[in-house]
């Protein structure tokens, strides 16, 4: 029940001043952010590989609202690129992109958007890593396609993200599975209406789960974006009788949470890529974080409270 209203907390000025003035709020953000600067998000990267992680970075920011902010964004994943290429980790250290950091929602979105993550997507490539285009509300997605779709005529391997939330998602995915694609599969996470997405958990799972059955059976690599013990079993039964060897799918969770579960995927050979997030315009990706997950809330409500 609390999801739709921190969903719609998310967009309120009001609820962000209040919510980043609050005494214990840096604790529980720095659960999920990396850090707020590329110097500080580096040992992070570092330190993943070595427990034998991947990773995929996003520099959280979504309230663009002129085209100078977007190229300051595009700029900011620029730089990301270059300490990356330093690190030598190949795709072991991806990059993923909101195209509404990039101007999508501005006049001449879709070609500004276009314009600004295509520079980000060949710089990656040069260094021998790849960047993912993050799902955002069902009004983007048409958009967020038609931009994978040209970005991949040159980088076949961009990814794209897929929300099993959504009524469409079973068809795009059916699109999407062919050679050489990577799709990443996830629940969803923005408030959409009954008209085009499922509103009960149960029949969001079983839509994941016919959805990800999709992707393990067709020609592309798939990506489960998923803290679900049950949805992680599926997925592993689903690739063991696609016959799929360990190495032609991979697990995704968020920094911060589930950390012991990261290790033992990885443990047992499977390819775990943690999404790494880090900047200093947190806001919309912290509360998302909150509506997804209602012990995300309680514990930052009792760090108010203590530091309170």
């Amino acid at each position: 029940m609390l999801g739709p209203v921190i969903l719609a907390a998310s967009r309120s000025d009001k609820m962000r001043r209040f919510i980043s003035a609050a005494p214990g709020t840096k604790q529980v953000v720095d659960r999920f952010i990396a850090g707020e600067t590329v110097d500080q998000v580096v040992p992070v990267i570092e330190d993943a590989a070595d427990k034998g992680l991947e990773v995929t970075l996003d520099v959280v920011g979504e309230d663009i609202t002129t085209p100078e902010q977007a190229a300051a964004a595009r700029d900011a994943y620029l730089e990301l690129v270059e300490r990356l290429k330093d690190l030598g980790l190949g795709t072991r250290a991806e990059m993923s992109v909101k195209l509404s950091m990039f101007g999508q929602s501005l006049d001449g979105g879709h070609e500004l958007a276009l314009a600004n993550v295509r520079p980000v997507v060949e710089a990656a490539a040069a260094i021998g890593t790849t960047v993912t285009l993050d799902a955002e509300d069902h009004t983007t997605l048409d958009s967020m396609f038609a931009i994978h779709e040209e970005l991949r005529k040159d980088f076949p391997q961009t990814g794209c993200v897929i929300q099993a939330y959504l009524f469409r998602t079973e068809e795009d995915a059916r699109r999407l599975a062919d050679a050489g694609s990577r799709v990443r599969i996830v629940k969803g996470a923005y408030k959409e209406p009954a008209s085009v997405a499922y509103q009960d958990k149960a029949e969001i799972d079983k839509a994941y789960v016919r959805i990800l059955k999709t992707l393990m059976q067709g020609e592309g690599y798939p990506m489960i974006g998923s803290h679900d013990p049950r949805l992680i079993a599926i997925a592993q039964e689903l690739g063991r009788k696609a016959g799929r060897k360990l190495d032609e799918y991979e697990f995704q969770m968020l920094y911060g949470i589930r950390s012991d579960e990261h290790i033992r995927l990885a443990a047992e050979g499977h390819r775990m890529r943690v999404y790494t997030a880090y900047g200093t315009d947190w806001y919309g990706y912290f509360m998302r974080r909150l509506a997804e997950k209602p012990a995300n809330l309680l514990f930052f409500g009792r760090s108010i409270l203590t530091k309170g």
